[in-house]
């Protein structure tokens, strides 16, 4: 029998029992739908890991105080507290002089409140950088401009703020040249900043920048800074964060058997670090949800074994008349996986529309990458054919003669 026809009778089958051969899908339908989910959800948060929260910028990586695994534990932070030593702006200068980097800039994180005439915000987000945090960071302008060299070296009370703070403060006018007063003190807008949207559901735009030097003047400069480093090129990425490494531990004195008292981070360390926390956690969730398969196969296969002692008839009179067991055999695996092959179509569609709904009503991110999908499908099939094997191979060893005898 060519498999085309194989096909046909398969269809056939199908579409005479409509509401059987539904209920069996639904089976199918589910266990693919909650698997491709879980797929799209993951996939949608390490997408956004790696455009939101490792892309620091191009052919950049931080230098701070504590590194990524002195926050594995509260133990080793508080230990991380008492050992390590702040990073500071003589640091900086010293990473700029390094073969390999090309460029070091500065920032500090705060929080205060911001008031325009009557309008008030509470904990808004305080961000003091050195000019040069712009172009690594690539930070752009909606209007007017970042903080310059001039404005650092006079300690100038500029800012420049984000797009939410400059549509609540200003509704209707325009921000540029106007004063605000953070935690008390007057600034002028310079700049305002392209909207930049949310992090999990974390408003990104929330924010106001100021000069370094104008900040650490208001705020004391007795702190440790974060610093971003930039390579001369992707080539000597690397050669650049073991130059950062290396000057760091010199500054510090540190001998050859300590261990670092500051942190590198890089894109790469982060999603190490994620994949070191939520890895076990993806793989299990797939792993669960993947029974929901084995139970729509054993549907199948129960339905293809009644469909089977309900066609003995049918499968006599096919004998009888010249069809081979391999015949026999190639109608009733290729009706499972057919069964199979659409349950899981219609799975996919699903779970489409519900990874589409998740990403609009939520914060929650999904992707769904179209290898998923053509794993799902091939899947699918799988289980079908994988559930039609006994019962197509009961069906193909039946006597002709007792099967024409059936009832």
């Amino acid at each position: 029998m060519p498999f085309l026809e194989a096909i046909k009778l398969a269809i056939s089958a199908i579409l005479a029992h409509k509401l059987r051969s539904f209920l069996t899908l639904l089976g199918v339908i589910f266990g693919v739908a909650t698997v491709i989910v879980v797929v799209s959800l993951i996939e949608g948060f390490n997408a956004y890991v790696d455009e939101k929260i490792a892309n620091i910028g191009t052919n950049a990586f931080a230098v701070q105080k504590y590194s990524i695994e002195d926050f594995s534990s509260v133990a080793a932070l508080n230990a991380a507290r008492r050992r390590n030593k702040d990073v500071t702006l003589d640091d900086a200068k010293a990473l700029a002089r390094g073969g390999s980097i090309q460029d070091v800039g500065a920032q500090e994180d705060s929080g205060g409140d911001v008031k325009f005439g009557p309008i008030n915000l509470f904990r808004v987000h305080i961000s003091a950088t050195t000019p040069n945090i712009a172009d690594i960071e690539r930070i752009e302008a909606r209007e007017g401009r970042y903080f310059n060299k001039i404005d650092e070296d006079e300690r100038r009370s500029v800012t420049f703020v984000g797009a939410d703070v400059a549509d609540k403060l200003f509704p209707t006018a325009n921000p540029l040249g106007q004063t605000i007063r953070i935690d008390g003190r007057s600034f002028e807008i310079i700049g305002v900043g392209k909207a930049k949207g949310s992090v999990f559901g974390q408003p990104q735009d929330m924010y106001v920048s100021m000069p370094l030097s104008t900040f650490l003047a208001f705020y004391g400069s007795r702190r440790s800074i974060n610093l971003s480093v930039t390579s001369t090129s992707q080539e000597t990425y690397d050669d650049a964060v073991e130059e950062a490494r290396v000057v760091m531990r010199t500054r510090r004195k540190l001998p050859a058997s300590e261990k670092d008292n500051f942190g590198i981070i890089t894109p790469s360390a982060i999603n190490e670090l994620r994949d070191k926390i939520f890895g076990t956690i993806q793989i299990a969730a797939i792993g669960i949800t993947s029974i929901s398969l084995v139970v729509g196969g054993i549907v199948i296969m129960n339905i293809m074994l009644v469909s089977v002692t309900e066609r003995t008839k049918e499968i006599g009179i096919r004998k009888s008349i010249g069809a081979r067991r391999t015949d026999i055999l190639k109608q009733f695996l290729a009706e499972s996986s057919l069964l199979s092959l659409l349950g899981g179509a219609i799975g996919i569609s699903i779970a489409y529309l519900l990874a589409k709904l998740v990403a609009v009503l939520t914060p929650v991110p999904t992707v769904l990458p179209l290898f998923a999908v053509m794993v799902a499908l091939v899947v699918s099939a799988t289980v079908g054919l994988v559930s039609g094997v006994y019962p197509a191979w009961r069906a193909a060893k039946l006597d002709p003669i007792e099967a024409l005898r059936a009832e």
